[in-house]
């Protein structure tokens, strides 16, 4: 049989070394060297670099592409609408997904309620390292779930979760969390790199042979990311990652890599007593929907994934104090803002060198397409020059360093979405507006530069 040993491995230049040392001897790096298990080879070496795989027979084979008929992956609903949405349509067989997010935010709620959904109809199994089954099972009675098909093990050795995994073959499995997991053919504490990156691959390799349905809970760090190594994002299918203010109700699931669907895609929940509740139509909770006009507010439709949504940008400018003025953003790029800044001045003429801008999207979203552009500027022009815009339009689009206004994509579905909301009039880029007339009562401007958004305002 071959030997399991470990290795030090460098995570700057590969080098490999048997034992832990605080710098590493090739390239002269600091911390490092992470423990990794390697697999000794038997058999002689081969005097030439590739004679040694002239004996050497694989059972793949090779065949032209056009030769394979692409084959569609059966879904299985998870009984969430917006999880179903976010994953794709549903759960593939074999699939692994990694779901993160902030602490408290909802992971192990959302979880514990598509497994009480799926136990319906197939077998589960949730695997807690965090918490025990009576905290699982108290959880599961405060949102009256349904516990009669949801099996739990509290595990966290990956040797000892497959041992009963493979005894028990459930088709969907819940790992919670990776980070406390653990191999016992590493030295290292649960949570580090290497132990996140062996026991991922340990779980996700059993999934793949098995065709269980994974879900992989991970901790981020306090910048937003997962903890543990990148390459546990390539591992997996799917990433998903929650997001929203812990002063809200309101939950975003974000799917930032789908090997099955759309990347990008959004699925919108409210936290209530009784746990995540869907969000059909989030448009109508984005918006403040004000008795009156008031500076500074515009509406946009953003495009996330497939779904059209509606949110309100907000801005407020005000003289500023310092020598440096302040440009803060909640939900946007701020780096983007000050490039906007710079182009409204250079283009439009409109001088914010000496405000202080605020810009906030409503209700915790985060927008990160270029068609908010638009809207930044109307919002921060309305709010320096105190006038505001008329409550039935809505914008999109991007802006140019050179003045002017690009086109995005999906514009007809952000015109219906807009429309289906009551907004009689917008401004979008002119490759962007309906080539023929258009049923309804929107009335569309196009434009083509900055400045004629505002001669047309």
């Amino acid at each position: 049989m071959a030997k399991v040993k470990n290795l030090y491995s460098c995570s700057e230049c590969g080098a490999q070394s048997p034992k832990w040392a605080g710098q590493c001897g090739d390239c002269g790096s600091w911390n490092t060297l992470v423990e990794s298990v390697a697999v000794a080879k038997s058999g002689s070496s081969k005097s030439s670099r590739f004679s040694g795989y002239a004996g050497v027979t694989s059972e793949a084979q090779i065949q032209p592409l056009s030769a394979v008929v692409p084959g569609e992956a059966p879904r299985s609903p998870t009984g969430m609408a917006e999880l179903d949405r976010v994953l794709g349509g549903g759960l593939v067989t074999g699939s692994v997904t990694l779901i993160g997010g902030d602490p408290g935010i909802g992971k192990s709620t959302l979880l514990l309620q598509a497994m009480s959904s799926l136990g319906e109809r197939l077998s589960t199994l949730y695997v807690s390292g965090e918490e025990s089954p009576e905290q699982i099972s108290l959880r599961a009675h405060r949102l009256s779930l349904s516990t009669e098909g949801v099996r739990l093990l509290a595990e966290t050795r990956v040797e000892g979760i497959l041992a009963h995994v493979a005894k028990e073959r459930p088709q969907v499995l819940v790992v919670d969390s990776i980070q406390t997991i653990f191999s016992d053919e590493l030295q290292s504490a649960p949570g580090s790199v290497a132990q996140v990156r062996e026991s991922a691959a340990q779980l996700v390799r059993f999934a793949k042979q098995s065709g269980t349905v994974l879900f992989l809970v991970g901790h981020v760090t306090k910048e937003g990311q997962l903890a543990g190594p990148r390459v546990l994002e390539h591992m997996v299918d799917a990433v998903l990652y929650f997001e929203g203010d812990s002063s809200s109700r309101y939950r975003v699931i974000r799917a930032v890599k789908n090997r099955f669907g759309e990347v990008n895609e959004l699925g919108v929940f409210a936290m209530t007593d009784r746990g995540l509740r869907e969000v059909s139509n989030p448009s109508a909770i984005f918006l403040s929907r004000h008795e009156e006009p008031v500076p500074g507010s515009v509406i946009m439709v953003t495009l996330e994934g497939s779904r059209p949504m509606l949110v309100e940008v907000q801005a407020l400018v005000d003289e500023s104090h310092m020598s440096a003025p302040r440009r803060l953003t909640q939900g946007l790029d701020q780096n983007r803002l000050a490039m906007l800044l710079a182009t409204l001045h250079r283009h439009a003429g409109i001088a914010a060198y000496d405000q202080d801008v605020y810009v906030n999207v409503v209700g915790g979203v985060r927008v990160a397409e270029t068609a908010v552009d638009l809207a930044v500027l109307l919002a921060v022009v309305s709010s320096l020059r105190s006038r505001p815009l008329p409550n039935d339009l809505v914008v999109f689009g991007e802006v140019g360093l050179a003045g002017e206004i690009r086109p995005v994509q999906g514009g007809e579905e952000r015109l219906r979405e807009a429309e289906k909301h009551g907004f009689k009039n917008a401004i979008v880029p002119k490759a962007n507006a309906p080539k023929r007339g258009r049923g309804g009562e929107m009335k569309v401007t196009a434009v083509t530069r900055l400045a004629e958004v505002f001669e047309q305002l």
